[in-house]
């Protein structure tokens, strides 16, 4: 029989990915406003859907001003 030696990668450390900061949080950064379509279309699937915080990395307050906005 032959046998098939599958050799493994070098184990090392893992992969971390680095925390996303909010958008809107930062000095400088853009008020939530309902008349600013550009901005608000960030945070609009191309379905029309709201994209969720884990993805957009916005925070917990300003994604409820984000979805009163939109």
């Amino acid at each position: 029989m032959t046998t098939l030696s599958i050799s493994r990668p070098a184990v090392g450390r893992p992969f971390t990915r680095r925390k996303k900061s909010c958008p809107f949080a930062s000095k400088g950064a853009p008020e939530i406003d309902y008349k600013d379509v550009k901005l608000l279309q960030r945070f609009i699937s191309e379905r029309g859907k709201i994209v969720p915080s884990r993805i957009t990395a916005v925070s917990a307050k300003k994604q409820r001003e984000l979805s009163k906005a939109i």
